[in-house]
Order: C-alpha cells, then structure tokens, then sequence
C-alpha cells in the first residue's frame, strides 16, 4: 500500500496515471462483481478492498483536481470572513462556519454550500465568491472541471485560475454514457436513475458533509457517510438493488411492481440529506426533485391503466400530516418549528393499500 500511494502521488509519471487508470479499472469490475455476487464467500474482504482502493484514490483527486496551491497563506481570507458574518447562512445551513485552510478547498467549500441554499441567495454569494476572487487576481475558468456523471451537460460551479488555480464542477451526459449503469435499451426514466446512482456515487466521495437517512439501513438517526464509510458501501449498495429492481419490473411491464419500486428509489434518493437538510428550491432540492416529478409520472401512468394510485409529498406543517407517516426523524435545527423539512418517502394509496410516508421535521423546542 505505501508504494502504491507514493506513486499514485508521484507528480508528471505516466507510471502513476497507468497506475490511476488501472485501479479505476479494478475498483469499477470489484464494484459490478460485488453487486452481482453478494452472497460469494470473498464478499466481505472484496467490500474491504475496495474501501482500500478508494482511500488510495481519493487522496489523488483531492491533489490533482481541486488543489494546486501549496501555500500556507489563504488569500480568500476577505470571502470567508464575509461569508462567516452573514447570518442569513446559518438559517439553511445550521453551522455555515468555514473550515478550509488553503484558497481551494475554500472555494469548493463555500460553493458546494451555495448548492444546498435558495436560489437568489445563491446567485448572490456566486458573484461575490467571483469578486473577492477576482480582486487578487484570479479568473473565472469554466475549461478543467470535475465531472459528476447525470443526463445531462451543466456548469455547477466554476473553478478558478491565476493567483488561485481550482476546479469547479459540472455535470457530465458523457461521463454517463461511460457508466456500467446505463444502457442503450433503457427508457429515459431508467437513465435518469443511472444518472442518480453515478452522480451519487461520486458526490460522495467528495462532499465530506453528506448523511444518509434511509430507513432500511439504519432506522433511528441521520447518519454521517464521511465518519461511517460502511454505510457509505450499504446506502450505495441499497441504491443499486432498488435500481436493478426497477430494470426487472419495467422488463415485465409491472404497472404495480414498477409504481412500488419508484417509490423505494425515490426515497433512497432523497435520503442523501444535509444536516440541515437543504432548501427545496436550492439547487440539490430541485435536483432531487427531478425524482418526484418522474414518480408522480410513473403513477399517473399506472392509474391510466385502471389502477386507482394517489401520491402525496407531505409537507407543511408535521402535526397536519404526521397520520399519513411513519417512523420519522426530528432535527432541531433547520426550517421553521414544528414543519417538515424534507419528505424521505411519500405517502401512497394504491389500489385501497396504504403505504405510510417518512419525514425530517424540526421539532418546537
């Protein structure tokens, strides 16, 4: 392992990107034959290997995409002084106190919060990020950006280059087309899926402050992935089976089995949660929401079909509809006492049965 390492940090070796390419390579056949073989005798060591796979590779993306300054001095000390005095932050973040310690990290911290508050807000600290930057001498630079697979091309966030040199993020369709999850027979709402699952899978590996809060792997708290990376391994391996679940109900043209199904992988995805969790109409919340749209969709379908299906994102007040959920989870930070602040999984009627929803509320105190 330490030889490994000191390769892979080996800077201008076409010996250590061969190395890169070759461990992406093993990590993504280790990824597929886990999947497929979770019963195998060498499952639990494979699960182990690849967090080993995963340590040796994040250090390297952290090194060569986000961080290409090595001094100690942090020349955005002004951004992050404003941004740590502007109390409108902590109403949608709880603690918006920065903790970067060079230029990079700074940048990347401060814009992958802007992704989890409301729209104006965010456009306003986008511009501001840019002009504290720009008055020591960086540059917009939107031409080396970290790539998250999903179903279509966007710009995130941008990264920067002269007296600070950082890559932004964007969302990439080819990225996706190259991912083991999609395939060409698949209709748009399965590649919409695909998408979920690879960006999510790779959000994860570099967002330090993402939780999990699905139910049937841990039942009563939000949970850390960065400080429990076993349920990091559980949630994405839960993601994947839901996925592959929906593959096996559209094959069989389900409409019941396929509308059950969406409404397991649409609470997995919106069960990646901050602490608090993030302003519906942030740029996560509408993404998530993506989800939900295609949900209602999936229902609608059915009940065209003859079936008789009602679907309700529960929202509001938690006292108004805490008797169409069940098992959820209170936070005492974050949105308005008393409310919902996010719904893990709708409230659905189908046919006459009755399927409980799941919420985080804030509690009055």
């Amino acid at each position: 392992m330490q030889h490994l390492r000191q390769l892979l940090e080996t800077e201008n070796s076409e010996l250590a990107r061969l190395l890169r390419c070759s461990l992406h390579g093993l990590e993504s056949a280790l990824n597929q034959a886990y999947t497929e073989l979770p019963h195998d005798p060498g499952a639990e060591i494979c699960a182990e290997l690849l967090q080993e796979i995963q340590s040796l590779l994040q250090p390297v993306y952290k090194q060569e995409t986000i961080l290409s300054q090595s001094s100690d001095e942090l020349n955005l000390h002004h951004l992050r002084d404003a941004w740590n005095a502007d109390p409108e932050l902590s109403l949608y973040l709880g603690d918006a106190q920065l903790q970067s310690q060079t230029d990079a990290d700074l940048w990347n911290e401060i814009h992958r919060k802007i992704l989890r508050i409301p729209d104006d807000l965010a456009a306003f600290w986008q511009q501001r990020a840019l002009d504290f930057a720009q008055e020591i001498g960086a540059i917009e630079d939107n031409s080396h950006l970290y790539q998250l697979p999903f179903i279509r091309d966007d710009i995130v966030y941008s990264g920067l280059r002269g007296s600070v040199n950082v890559q932004g993020l964007c969302l990439s369709q080819k990225a996706l087309l190259n991912s083991k999850f999609i395939q060409h027979s698949d209709s748009e709402d399965l590649q919409l899926l695909a998408g979920f699952l690879s960006l999510y899978q790779n959000f994860i590996e570099i967002e330090a402050d993402i939780h999990h809060a699905l139910k049937s792997i841990f039942s009563f708290d939000i949970i850390s992935l960065h400080s429990k990376p076993e349920q990091k391994n559980q949630y994405i391996e839960a993601l994947k089976d839901r996925f592959h679940r929906i593959q096996k109900a559209e094959e069989n043209s389900e409409d019941i089995a396929i509308v059950r199904a969406w409404i397991d992988i649409d609470e997995a995805i919106h069960s990646l949660v901050f602490i608090p969790p993030v302003e519906r109409y942030s740029w996560w919340g509408k993404l998530q929401q993506e989800s939900r749209r295609t949900l209602k969709k999936v229902a609608d379908k059915a009940n065209k079909s003859g079936h008789n299906i009602r679907i309700r994102q529960l929202s509001g007040l938690y006292a108004d509809v805490c008797a169409f959920s069940k098992d959820d989870l209170q936070l005492n930070c974050g949105g308005i006492p008393g409310e919902v602040l996010t719904c893990l999984r709708v409230y659905a009627r189908i046919n006459q049965e009755e399927s409980p929803g799941r919420v985080i509320f804030r509690s009055l105190r």
